[in-house]
């Protein structure tokens, strides 16, 4: 993404080290990148609907679970997409401080640009949160301003050594933990019903990890007086999904392992590091399940607990050793391309998607009608909507891109 996630190249990012020479593309992070918003995009699919057309078909319920988000503990492949795209922020901040430092600018000159960077995504994100409302609808639990609350926090890392920045993130991940702990867990009568969790809600935890039960835990005190100290049309009460502004907190920990990742792949070149990614993807992963088994912390993406900050890192480490073998040390490269073309231009597929979406698909089912898409029975049809759809967000990235095209913050 020419925007937090910059110039993927090949090159230590030693702040120390001025190389002049410009790094190359990075092409398996481009690819990463693009397939994180593909998925994104690919909503459009519907698989839920046409699983729901289909009742007992294994392969559609397995395809709908991987476009769904779980509904408190665990993860599917949907889950994998802010994670994904957090991580890039951090494996491309190398890649972004060595150019400009390339280009001659100074420390304070690249603090000024990072924090308007980082007003910038906190408000697109509200801008995007605010489109169905009748006022601005002040939330911070969208993927671009939890990126944007945590990216300063994430630049000023990436000029400390990485002991440091392994003690900053040792120290964020427990310090979080520990205030979560801290905070009284819901009692034996606590009313779920109030804080929107259904009684036939079997998701909560028990015992310890009660800590990070839904809408009773230390993020929803906090978001019900930050929240609340903001312009509202009513009260904030609680958040459906359980999501917290406080997640950014851990969200700075995925970049921070991002940050690591890039700077791996700047001072192993022109080597990559498949192994190193493999070896600790596969630490994070044991290490979040352990905690996870022991009840110590659950592995929850929605209130994005420490542990799932270290599994989904884990994950990943694993998508970047997989691509980076295939596409660079395999020099598969030509499958890539779809996948390359949104990544280069990931603000403007996250805007198409999010934006425009609605307008896009509208606009087909005006001029091609309903017909056309039930060529293959009713059941289907949202299924061939949603891929023509599809092609029709790629086609525009195709047209930007071949017009070198590119959104940039």
């Amino acid at each position: 993404m020419q925007t937090m996630i910059v110039n993927a190249g090949t090159e230590a990012p030693s702040m120390e080290k001025q190389e002049i020479a410009a790094p190359a593309r990075n092409v398996a992070v481009d690819a990463y990148r693009g397939l994180v918003m593909l998925l994104m995009m690919g909503e459009v699919l519907n698989f839920a609907t046409v699983a729901h057309a289909f009742p007992g078909n294994l392969f559609w319920h397995i395809l709908a679970y991987n476009q769904t988000h779980v509904e408190w503990a665990g993860m599917s492949l949907h889950d994998t997409i802010q994670p994904g795209f957090t991580f890039l922020v951090g494996v491309a901040l190398p890649y972004s401080i060595h150019s400009r430092i390339r280009k001659g600018q100074s420390f304070g000159k690249q603090l000024a640009h990072t924090l308007w960077r980082s007003l910038i995504l906190i408000a697109l994100g509200i801008f995007l949160r605010s489109q169905h409302s009748d006022q601005t609808y002040f939330t911070f639990e969208d993927t671009l301003t939890q990126i944007g609350l945590g990216y300063t926090f994430a630049f000023l890392l990436a000029y400390c050594r990485p002991k440091w920045q392994w003690t900053a993130l040792g120290t964020i991940l427990f310090g979080y933990w520990l205030a979560w702990a801290l905070y009284p867990a819901p009692g034996a009568g606590f009313n779920y019903a109030a804080v929107g969790v259904p009684a036939d809600w079997h998701h909560n935890f028990s015992g310890f990890a009660a800590h990070w039960n839904k809408n009773s835990n230390l993020g929803q005190a906090f978001d019900l007086w930050f929240l609340n100290l903001l312009p509202r049309a009513s009260r904030f009460a609680y958040n459906s999904g359980g999501y917290l502004t406080l997640s950014f907190i851990p969200t700075l920990g995925t970049m921070l392992l991002g940050l690591r990742a890039g700077e791996w792949y700047r001072s192993a070149a022109p080597k990559i590091p498949v192994k190193r990614f493999v070896v600790v993807g596969t630490l994070l992963i044991a290490s979040a399940l352990l905690l996870h088994v022991t009840g110590i912390c659950p592995i929850v993406k929605r209130i994005w607990t420490p542990a799932w900050t270290l599994f989904s890192g884990g994950v990943c480490f694993y998508f970047l050793a997989a691509l980076s073998w295939i596409i660079d040390v395999k020099s598969h490269r030509r499958w890539a391309f779809p996948l390359v073309v949104v990544g280069m231009n990931s603000i403007a597929a996250y805007l198409i998607a999010d934006l425009f979406g609605e307008s896009i698909r509208r606009n087909l089912h005006i001029h091609l009608g309903y017909r056309v898409f039930q060529l293959f029975g009713t059941g289907l049809a949202p299924l061939i909507f949603g891929i023509v759809t599809l092609l029709l967000y790629w086609s525009i990235l195709f047209w930007m891109y071949r017009r070198k095209i590119f959104l940039r913050i």
